[in-house]
């Protein structure tokens, strides 16, 4: 740092100094007021704080008597300083924020030019995993330690609706790790996390966004009791719901017998849910659906009888899984 940018900032300590030298008395508010802005000024123009420390003790050699004022005059220095760190901080972390929104809502102007300042290559794939649960949990917390950890130049942490969103290289599948580990740390019981699939571009960082939202989504809908869901596994349900009057046509041709059945159609439907998470092991559906053996094979009897298809056969197997997951995702008995 050029002695002269010192001098001049210190100009009114050294004034200050003298002046307690001769009368024996403490700074005045409007001297402190002024070394509160030199050292608010001193902040931003980047003068490491021992180089300033060190000039305004320099600067009472030879003045007789003033370590009171000097001490007054230094705390003043120091309290400036750190409120304008904490300023440029806290609007550094703003102007983060409203980029990562901007880059997922996909609004481009200056895109490219503002990725640059916060280290993202836009050319190079992406992934981004949502968290749903966020309620009182502070962010920035977590934003600290992944970035302590991962480089600010590999970690974007934004809160947007409702979830707290993190954008991340897809070099760096272990950053989505410790998201999730942070996420199952901190937040309340109930949380869920989506993961979208690796995509090229900012255009490519709003799919992922919206794959890992939509995941949280499908994940809902469809009952599912995972913590963590990612959208490569569930690909399959956006294409089972693009002809919506084809899977609702699906799905009331095959399962519509089930709603005369003695019990309602619930316990039927369960059965069959708890059968192909078991890949057809009907054993460990029994254990998941706390039945015997014998009642599971009795409710898949039922169910042939009524609708017509057999968990057994691979054809009519698929197509009662794909009207099953079509009821769930359509919420189906419909009114």
């Amino acid at each position: 740092m050029p002695p002269e940018v010192l001098a001049e900032l210190l100009g009114g300590h050294l004034h200050t100094l003298r002046a307690a030298a001769r009368s024996g008395r403490l700074p005045d508010r409007a001297a402190l007021d002024a070394n509160r802005a030199a050292g608010g000024r001193a902040a931003e123009l980047g003068v490491p704080l021992p180089a300033l420390v060190d000039a305004a003790v320099a600067a009472a050699d030879g003045l007789p008597g003033v370590l009171p004022a000097l001490r007054r005059a230094v705390a003043a220095l120091l309290a400036g300083y750190e409120q304008a760190q904490l300023t440029a901080l806290r609007d550094a972390s703003e102007e983060r924020r409203q980029f990562v929104d901007d880059l997922l809502l996909g609004r481009a102007e200056r895109l490219a030019e503002r990725a640059e300042h916060f280290g993202l290559r836009l050319a190079e794939s992406y992934v981004v995993a949502a968290a749903r649960g966020l309620r009182e949990v502070e962010p920035d917390r977590i934003e600290r330690d992944l970035v302590a950890r991962f480089g600010s130049h590999n970690i974007l942490l934004a809160v947007r609706d409702g979830l707290l969103v993190c954008v991340v290289p897809a070099t760096l599948p272990a950053a989505v790790g410790e998201f999730t580990h942070h996420v199952r740390a901190r937040f309340p019981a109930g949380w869920r996390v989506g993961v979208g699939r690796p995509q090229r571009g900012p255009g490519g960082i709003v799919a992922s966004y919206r794959e890992a939202a939509g995941a949280l989504d499908l994940a809902d809908r469809l009952g599912l009791k995972h913590d963590v869901v990612k959208a490569a596994d569930l690909l399959v349900f956006p294409v089972l719901l693009r002809d919506r009057s084809a899977m609702e046509d699906l799905v009331t041709s095959v399962l519509s017998p089930l709603l005369d059945a003695r019990g309602g159609h619930g316990p039927l439907l369960e059965t069959l849910e708890a059968v192909f998470a078991a890949q057809g092991n009907q054993t460990a559906a029994a254990r998941r659906l706390g039945l015997s053996a014998r009642a599971v094979t009795y409710r898949l009897q039922r169910i042939r009888r009524l609708t017509g298809f057999s968990p057994d056969d691979p054809t009519q197997r698929f197509t009662l899984e794909t009207a099953v997951l079509g009821a769930r995702l359509l919420d189906w008995p419909w009114d």
